[in-house]
């Protein structure tokens, strides 16, 4: 891969906006709820307009350099992985982790909860994190790191959403990349079958003695279920291209061998938003080649949404034709791999959306992190689903969601705190360590400028 010269420095000019931002930071009032003003955003916790402007991050968006020798990335938390990554790959590197979605920043992908078929090896995004500097809720900047000062907020920040600070600059490991990935599409007609073959390949990182770089996975049905498993490549017989017309996520049941160039790779999922492009008719095989080009991406499709939410055009709609009022259920959860089995034939029965993901991951530092309390010595399968379920009349709004809280409690996995959350307060912080939550927002936010994580995830605020 060719390369271009260094990236020159912009420390003093990073510098001079982190100052200005927290002079910002500090005129807004104690009364007024700081959020951050930016384009886009890939949560789905639907909230009303706030007044005023909010914080202005969108400066703080740029990689200020990447490291060959050291395989590292210095790059400012507004940053989103689509720049990040044609930087990165510009050096023959990638993160070790890239999200699916092309506008999810790195700043959020560390303060929330990122995954992608790397992490069965590499674990989540922030754990290839050397060092953040933090705007904190009482408006100090620091430097945490694993073995300074602020190393309990270094270790608290994941799972934060933004409830003790923003991440302004983060330093980041790479890893090698090659110019393609070649992909295997098994199926499996069970999901013993499936789970089974998950704990082969992370054991051996290995599939009928071909190496494995990265798997994820697709559940149609209770017995069509596929592990796609992608290895790097210098070179392809042919490649496929699903930016346009044809449609990843169909591909699978119909290759069983498939080749990609290693961004086309990267970002397969985000062209359809995995599948949920269909739900805004741009899988119509008529609509399709008219569709444009520049709105075959994840953030229009969430704006679309956002939109729907805000109007409640879907629920008017339903009402004016009889139908019945329909509950999104938009969800990513940690099985153990030995219980995920379990946990979809529950799926199937009670919620009985299709297609459903599968991604395995297993944390790379031993010592875990608190506020996402998953054990490193178990390997886990993200189950992730996208789509609204029809509610019974004897139903309220949470009922699907409350369930799959129960269940994932239930077989000892995790939920993700990027949508809705129905967990009481005492519930919640069962799950998310509260002391140690408690702890770090009285050291970073004691006066309560930013919303706690309860209060934000489960209330909306």
């Amino acid at each position: 891969m060719e390369t271009d010269p260094p990236v020159p420095s912009t420390g003093a000019e990073h510098a001079d906006e982190v100052a200005a931002l927290a002079t910002r930071y500090g005129r807004i009032p104690a009364s007024e709820r700081v959020r951050l003003a930016k384009s886009t955003s890939n949560l789905f916790r639907f909230r009303s307009p706030v007044g005023g402007g909010g914080l202005d991050v969108t400066g703080l968006d740029r990689v200020l350099s990447v490291d060959p020798d050291t395989m590292t990335a210095d790059v400012q938390g507004m940053t989103t992985y689509e720049d990040l990554v044609a930087e990165t790959l510009r050096h023959g590197l990638m993160p070790l982790v890239v999200p699916q979605l092309r506008t999810i920043t790195i700043g959020g992908a560390v303060a929330g909860l990122g995954i992608e078929a790397s992490s069965f090896r590499n674990g989540l995004p922030h754990e290839s994190v050397r060092e953040m500097e933090i705007l904190t809720g009482d408006g100090q900047v620091v430097l945490a790191r694993p073995d300074n000062e602020h190393a309990g907020l270094f270790r608290g920040f994941p799972n934060s959403y933004g409830s003790l600070g923003y991440a302004l600059r983060l330093v980041i490991e790479l890893e090698p990349v090659r110019d393609h990935v070649r992909l295997r599409h098994v199926r499996f007609t069970s999901a013993d079958e499936c789970a089974t073959a998950i704990e082969e390949i992370h054991g051996a990182g290995t599939w009928r003695d071909r190496r494995v770089d990265f798997v994820d996975g697709t559940v149609f049905g209770r017995s069509e279920l596929y592990l796609t498993l992608g290895t790097f490549a210098d070179g392809a017989p042919y490649t496929s291209d699903y930016t346009g017309s044809r449609i990843y996520y169909r591909s699978i049941r119909e290759r069983d061998v498939d080749h990609l160039k290693v961004g086309d790779y990267l970002w397969r999922w985000d062209t359809d938003w995995f599948w949920c492009s269909r739900a805004m008719g741009a899988q119509h095989p008529l609509l399709r080649p008219f569709w444009p080009r520049r709105f075959l991406r994840s953030d229009f499709y969430r704006k679309a949404v956002a939109l729907d939410q805000r109007f409640a055009l879907s629920d008017r709609i339903n009402r004016l034709r009889g139908r019945p009022r329909r509950e999104p259920v938009i969800q990513d959860v940690e099985i153990p791999v030995d219980r995920l089995a379990e946990f979809l034939e529950f799926f199937h029965d009670e919620i009985g959306i299709s297609p459903v993901w599968l991604c395995p991951v297993r944390l790379r530092d031993t010592a875990g992190w608190p506020l996402y309390p998953m054990d490193p010595g178990t390997l886990y399968v993200n189950v992730g689903f996208w789509a609204t379920v029809p509610l019974r009349a004897d139903q309220e709004l949470g009922a699907h969601n409350r369930a799959i809280e129960g269940k994932v409690s239930e077989l000892d996995g995790h939920k993700s705190l990027y949508s809705t959350a129905y967990y009481g307060r005492e519930e919640f912080w069962e799950h998310y360590d509260g002391e140690t939550y408690r702890s770090l927002k009285d050291r970073y936010d004691q006066a309560g400028k930013l919303p706690g994580l309860y209060e934000k995830c489960v209330l909306g605020n």
